[in-house]
């Protein structure tokens, strides 16, 4: 057995991406006030975070603004309400905004980067969307952006549809690829599948792998830290986990694993203590049975999330019974 102990060093060129505010957002219809979002924004600055999500640029023509809170939409105005006029080089956090295919006005939302505080456009679509999505990604390049490709629910898509999409997104100048577990269906064998899947399919092309785990089967954290092994150098977290449904890969204990003394949690801990907490008074995630099921048999949240607002969400059986049917 080798003396070697690689689990207490680290490696510098890992990227942590905080995406708190705008998968948090997802349980709330994106409206936390300023004070929350600036709390995460401040955490991030005080914690040595690469990049925070600040929300997404969505249609304003979809979601109506009388509904859903400023980070569904991202507007510059809002933005700066909250981090000025932000400076990446100076504060060494990148601000980034994710725009849905069919769900954004991207040609006219996305503005020139040089007139916006946001360095990074995540691009998120589905299999079928992947032609949309490569016009998206061309797009925010063209505007001055970093770039990044996010096919969603990998887990509902065959080996076809995957090796197709991904040899579409090979062509573009997405810098980064994300493996996104959007149901939390994932085991390590399949991370381990997918990973090797997308570093052959775009090898010679300098895009580096993502991760963005859900945490229906509390596997979240683990898949992450198995894609880490296996190399992948961006990653994705979220304060306490907060994020739809069962939520996403703890931003505590990511930041503990890697052992990179650039990041620094105390920040992340009083975040959680004093806004993340308080939260649960009003909104619910976590593993909590129905996610649990929807993640085993590989469904979208949306079944579990509609029962947890019923009358009856404490009846388990009921709602297992009634997923297991409609199978």
């Amino acid at each position: 057995m080798s003396d070697s102990a690689p689990w207490i060093t680290y490696r510098p060129e890992l990227r942590v991406l905080d995406c708190t505010v705008r998968d948090g957002g997802l349980l709330n219809k994106h409206q936390f006030d300023d004070d929350f979002v600036r709390a995460v924004y401040q955490t991030n600055l005080a914690a040595g975070i690469d990049y925070m999500e600040i929300g997404y640029k969505n249609s304003p023509n979809q979601f109506s603004p009388d509904e859903f809170g400023p980070w569904k939409f991202c507007h510059e105005q809002d933005m700066r309400r909250i981090v000025g006029d932000h400076d990446p080089e100076a504060t060494g956090l990148k601000l980034v905004a994710m725009a849905d295919a069919t769900k954004s006005d991207w040609q006219t939302q996305i503005q020139p980067a040089d007139q916006s505080v946001l360095s990074m456009i995540r691009v998120a679509f589905y299999a079928h969307q992947v032609s949309e999505a490569v016009e998206m990604i061309n797009h925010a390049h063209e505007m001055g952006y970093e770039t990044c490709a996010n096919l969603m629910a990998v887990s509902n898509f065959s080996e076809a549809e995957i090796d197709t999409v991904l040899d579409t997104i090979r062509d573009t100048p997405a810098q980064i690829m994300v493996i996104v577990d959007s149901f939390g269906y994932l085991y390590r064998e399949q991370i381990d599948a997918l990973y090797k899947k997308y570093t052959a399919a775009l090898e010679g092309t300098g895009k580096e792998i993502g991760l963005h785990m859900h945490n229906n089967l509390q596997l979240a954290f683990a898949n992450t830290i198995e894609g880490i092994i296996l190399g992948a150098n961006r990653v994705d977290a979220t304060a306490y986990g907060l994020g739809r449904g069962a939520g996403n890969c703890p931003m505590e204990l990511l930041l503990g694993f890697l052992r990179n003394p650039k990041f620094n949690l105390r920040p992340v801990i009083q975040l959680i203590q004093d806004h993340i907490i308080p939260l649960r008074e009003k909104i619910e995630w976590g593993p909590l049975i129905p996610y649990n099921l929807t993640g085993q048999m590989n469904l979208h949240p949306r079944n579990a999330i509609e029962f947890r607002e019923s009358e009856d969400k404490d009846n388990f059986t009921a709602f297992y019974d009634k997923i297991v049917a409609d199978i």
